[in-house]
């Protein structure tokens, strides 16, 4: 399966049977990034939160009784 990075546009082949090449072949909300990408984001997140001004903001819990 060829995909296309989101960031950088580069394309590349991953197998048909992966379970990524299943999520973007059911999800279409789900989207590919590069290696080099992935490890660039992770690399600048961690200078972020090293610096204290960084608030991750995740979803609510899902667990909670209405």
């Amino acid at each position: 399966m060829r995909v296309k990075c989101v960031l950088c546009d580069n394309i590349e082949t991953i197998e048909n049977e992966c379970t990524l090449a299943k999520k973007l072949r059911n999800r279409p909300i789900h989207t590919f990034m590069c290696e080099p990408c992935r490890e660039r984001i992770t690399r600048k997140t961690a200078q972020r939160e090293a610096t204290g001004n960084f608030t991750l903001y995740r979803s609510p819990d899902t667990n909670n009784d209405w």
